[in-house]
């Protein structure tokens, strides 16, 4: 979105993998937007600060919420087939802690939809496209980005781009947990890179677990699913949302769902003590194909369940990043010429916990706006400098990272050990429960963890598709983002949204109403808080 708002300058896409394989195109539910009566955006505005647990902030939010209708339309005239109503009006379903139905979507393929619907956007304006690059560092001279460093999967050779700006879309860190929805990809590159650039980051202990992934491979189960009217049942049959969010069931926030799935399993009430129910099969066969089909498809090729007729094993698993580089709500970064929007951006609109609908949302309505502000920083702003060098620092530390006599097969070894380790680590003790202690063991493994790879050696390039020194890479990125959401939910002492404490049970807007801004130092993270900007909506109890 952001690129074919800047067509006509010279741009440029360069993207881990091909992009319409993006994992964009793994989300099913969803745009939210107030298109009309009985909805408005002023009911969007208070359901997604309220979901936010209120560390949204709500200039963002109004920014975001305000502008869903009009970019929803204009995809429509990009030529994206939205589902439709009997009427012809696109369709929308309700999706947990949304006041009406809200999620424009296209059947349950609604990320893959919007996302090729764009793609032929970008190629019929000619915009340059670098599939399979990957970004490793940022170049940044005299405190303002002029490009960056990246290596040529296919070719394996790397790469130095100049550019006056940059705009980061880099997505989520699941990959930072043992169980994730994300797909192999999503190990937070552009948020780890921009802090090692200088950028502050912001909030990354808020990280959401999505209630329905199917059990064992942890594949991600559409809110639509619920939306359309499944139920959530436990060993006993019962629909145990009663207990947790007795007016909204099984559409309550996703930290309320997920929380209560794990306590369910915790007191002993799972399903062969492992997972609970979603029960499709009161909806009919008709429904389902009609639109939940990728549902059906997945749960009956990865858990050989077909849900018209039984019940889908479903557990909690990681699914998406609050958490982020810190911008503006013109997608700027704390870096000249930087800027991020998506996932892997905090603006903040989702504060400590998003609402299914949103983050689609947020892409192009911030990917629109990042466009935009770019060609404003074109006009603006001289040349680039030349990254002499920041350049010559990456190559430095670039070719120390190589030990000639290291084979590859040792490499891949000893990267998948510690990889291995980190997930396993990040899933048993920062994840949907936390307590202070597991914290402090989950900071001091990091630590430990960090200290091992700052010893480890790999193999020299080793030409086309060399995926054991992208490994490499990625292990780096995630073991920085392990210690910032550690630290950050250590440090963090109450429960908000995504963030719940065992230890600190409730809510505490005197001393936590702010956000965790981080900067990266040589003695490591500092971190700080920072102003949550309130405005139409004060912070009240949240019930559903």
């Amino acid at each position: 979105m952001a690129a074919f708002q800047a067509r006509g300058r010279d741009v440029a896409v360069a993207t881990k993998v091909y992009p319409h394989q993006s994992h964009s195109g793994a989300a099913q539910g969803g745009f939210n937007a107030a298109m009309g009566d009985p909805d408005s955006v002023e009911a969007h505005i208070y359901d997604t600060i309220k979901g936010s647990d209120f560390l949204a902030d709500q200039d963002a939010v109004e920014v975001m919420c305000s502008e869903a209708p009009e970019v929803i339309r204009e995809l429509d005239r990009l030529g994206v087939l939205w589902s439709r109503t009997a009427d012809g009006r696109i369709a929308q379903r309700a999706l947990g802690g949304s006041s009406y139905p809200r999620a424009c979507y296209a059947a349950d393929m609604s990320g893959q939809v919007v996302l090729h619907g764009l793609y032929e956007q970008v190629l019929r304006c000619g915009i340059r496209l670098y599939p399979e690059w990957h970004l490793l560092e940022l170049l940044v001279e005299d405190g303002r980005v002029c490009g960056g460093v990246f290596w040529d999967l296919p070719s394996g050779r790397l790469e130095v781009i100049r550019a006056r700006a940059v705009v980061l879309a880099t997505g989520g860190y699941g990959r930072v947990y043992a169980k994730t929805t994300n797909g192999l990809g999503s190990t937070g590159d552009g948020v780890a890179i921009a802090y090692r650039a200088g950028a502050v980051v912001s909030d990354l202990e808020f990280v959401q677990f999505h209630p329905t992934t199917l059990y064992g491979t942890n594949i991600l189960i559409s809110e639509g699913a619920r939306g359309e009217g499944g139920h959530l049942k436990n060993a006993l049959g019962e629909r145990f949302m009663a207990r947790y969010a007795p007016k909204a069931m099984e559409l309550a926030p996703r930290d309320l769902v997920s929380r209560a799935i794990a306590t369910e399993i915790r007191e002993g009430r799972g399903v062969e003590g492992a997972y609970v129910h979603l029960d499709l099969t009161h909806l009919g066969e008709r429904l389902i194909r009609e639109r939940l089909p990728q549902v059906h498809e997945l749960a009956l090729t990865y858990a050989g369940v077909d849900c018209a007729r039984e019940p889908i094993p479903i557990e909690p698993g990681q699914h998406y990043s609050m958490g982020g580089i810190r911008t503006t709500t013109w997608c700027e970064t704390t870096i000249p010429g930087l800027f991020a929007a998506g996932e892997c951006a905090n603006v903040s609109v989702h504060g400590a916990n998003r609402l299914g609908g949103n983050s689609l949302l947020e892409t192009v309505v911030f990917g629109r706006r990042a466009g935009r502000r770019v060609l404003e920083w074109l006009q603006q702003s001289g040349p680039a400098p030349v990254p002499e060098r920041s350049l010559r620092a990456f190559l430095d530390r670039w070719n120390r990272a190589f030990d000639p006599a290291c084979s590859r097969a040792r490499s891949s070894r000893e990267v998948a050990a510690l990889r291995r380790a980190l997930t396993e680590t990040m899933m048993a003790r920062v994840g949907v429960f936390r307590v202070g202690p597991e914290l402090e063991q989950a900071v001091a493994e990091v630590a430990a963890l960090q200290e091992q790879y700052g010893r480890l050696r790999v193999a020299p390039p080793g030409g086309a598709y060399d995926y054991a020194l992208v490994a490499y890479w990625e292990l780096g990125f995630l073991l920085d983002l392990a210690e910032l959401i550690a630290k950050g939910a250590l440090r963090r002492t109450e429960s908000r949204g995504g963030h719940a404490r065992l230890d600190y049970p409730h809510r505490d807007d005197d001393r936590w109403l702010v956000h965790t801004f981080a900067r990266r130092t040589e003695q490591g993270p500092v971190f700080e808080d920072g102003q949550v900007r309130l405005g139409r909506v004060t912070p009240q109890a949240r019930t559903y």
